[in-house]
């Protein structure tokens, strides 16, 4: 046979069995279950922390593979990766949200089409998903706000740098943070969203130095915030006196600031990853979930820090 026609003979032969099958298919080879994780964002240490969990508790399993898509900060790159997950076939989503609203209709979809999906950190509208694992968010900035008033006397002069305000979680740490501190004397003179990234954050706590004299305290909707606010003011020779607080209590980054003294506070934010893992095998294995999994807290300060931290009640 001619040795062209064979070769073509040959490429038509491989597109017939490998090009029909599916993304899902071809990545799930020899395992049982395919898993499509979607990412807000890998800008973050905690959500490449999060993945990181998600990738370890996935390796334990060998009957399943995670496919990962980040969506760089974009909401509609993250709707695109849903739909293609779905198209693809996989057996269940996790889905890590950057925004409640335009992400809610395309779970939503996938869920009634019958794929299972684990809404991981930022709740979504509605509860059109099989379960939503994450902390508690309102109750994490009510603590941050509780001991704030406790060290500070309840008086002074106050910073809030916010995370994404279209996110439930920047949504709620704010809210719960400002309950704690209602009916006491700290004054809240600069607040802005830093949306979670650490050079937004510096720059926004420079504007506050340029504009306002005497800066007691910075509350940081995450760590990276907090580290940026504090790196803006050590600049500036006005980082000492100041209290610096962060959400998130990652090993290597906020615990490290308090071990530092960059930071005097921070509480633990929970990935959720090995959880996902877990809640995905139950109900792949037709077990049944609960609607929603709230994850713990705990402060860590120079003074518990050695000791583990301290849980939130």
């Amino acid at each position: 046979m001619n040795r062209k026609i064979l070769l073509a003979l040959l490429a038509f032969i491989i597109c017939l069995t490998g090009c029909s099958r599916s993304p899902a298919s071809k990545a799930g080879a020899g395992a049982r279950w395919v898993i499509g994780m979607s990412q807000c964002n890998l800008g973050e240490p905690w959500r490449v922390q999060m993945n990181a969990d998600v990738a370890a508790a996935a390796a334990r399993h060998p009957e399943i593979k995670v496919i990962y898509k980040d969506a760089q900060n974009d909401t509609l790159r993250q709707r695109a990766h849903i739909e293609e997950f779905v198209s693809a076939g996989v057996n269940l989503l996790i889905v890590s949200p950057k925004e409640a609203q335009p992400l809610t209709e395309p779970v939503a979809r996938a869920y009634r089409a019958g794929i299972p999906v684990i809404v991981l950190d930022r709740a979504l509208v509605g509860e059109e998903y099989t379960t939503f694992i994450g902390a508690d968010n309102r109750r994490i900035g009510r603590a941050a706000g509780e001991w704030i008033r406790k060290v500070t006397g309840g008086k002074g002069k106050l910073v809030e740098l916010k995370g994404l305000m279209t996110s439930t979680p920047g949504q709620d740490r704010h809210s719960g943070f400002r309950e704690a501190i209602q009916g006491s004397g700290l004054e809240v003179i600069f607040e802005a969203d830093m949306k979670w990234l650490e050079p937004e954050s510096r720059k926004e706590m420079e504007s506050a130095l340029a504009r306002f004299a005497k800066i007691d305290v910075v509350y940081a909707h995450n760590d990276p915030g907090a580290h940026g606010a504090y790196l803006a003011a050590q600049a500036s020779g006005r980082h000492k006196g100041t209290l610096f607080v962060g959400i998130d209590a990652l090993p290597q980054e906020g615990q490290a600031y308090v071990r530092q003294g960059m930071l005097s506070a921070t509480f633990l934010y929970p990935t959720g990853g090995a959880e996902a893992i877990d809640t995905a095998l139950k109900i792949l294995q037709g077990q049944p979930a609960p609607k929603k999994i709230t994850l713990g807290s705990r402060l860590f300060t120079p003074e518990n820090i050695d000791k583990g931290g301290e849980a939130l009640q």
